[in-house]
């Protein structure tokens, strides 16, 4: 190929990789654009098109990885036995109830959502939200709860191995009201 021909094919490339940086608001790096250019049938190295991209001063916008919360911070207290066995339908209403802290990002702000769900009729029960994942979160959940449905006999309360769940404080409440608890194995 002469130098004029490598330019006209450069060109070309140059084109389709700005057509696509744009079609993507500059999110897209050389990698992504590369397999998209492969998947529209071009041959083209990666290293190319990361020299095209400098070349036209194409850079994409760097977005930090989140970490996702977890609750989970190794065995605290008693772990309880897994009641349930993953048989989540349940026939009578408040005979299981299901519960897990939720992270979400709201306007830049991390808020953590605690809910209770029924097993039967698939109704929130009850919810808290928070700025921070504490046990004062779960307790006040537990409490709005109990307001609603008194009568909590013989209710299977499923949970992760999250520490609020293992905590002494959320582990003697359940028992002080009748309530069985049963937590999912790790992983």
């Amino acid at each position: 190929l002469t130098k004029d021909d490598k330019n006209l094919k450069n060109e070309k490339v140059m084109k389709r990789i700005k057509e696509i940086f744009e079609e993507h608001r500059h999110r897209y790096g050389y990698r992504r654009i590369t397999a998209q250019l492969h998947r529209e049938g071009m041959r083209v190295n990666h290293k190319r098109v990361k020299r095209l991209m400098v070349k036209m001063h194409l850079y994409a916008i760097t977005i930090r990885r989140r970490f996702k919360y977890s609750s989970y911070k190794g065995t605290i207290g008693k772990i309880k036995s897994n009641l349930i066995k993953r048989h989540f339908a349940a026939i009578i209403p408040n005979r299981h109830w299901y519960s897990d802290i939720t992270e979400f990002h709201l306007n830049g702000e991390k808020l953590y959502l605690s809910p209770v769900m029924d097993g039967c009729s698939q109704e929130i029960v009850a919810y808290t939200l928070s700025r921070h994942p504490v046990l004062k979160q779960v307790m006040d959940m537990l409490d709005l709860a109990y307001k609603k449905h008194p009568a909590l006999n013989g209710l299977i309360f499923h949970t992760d191995q999250g520490w609020q769940y293992q905590h002494a404080a959320f582990q003697a409440w359940l028992k002080n009201h009748g309530v069985s608890q049963s937590m999912s194995r790790k992983g």
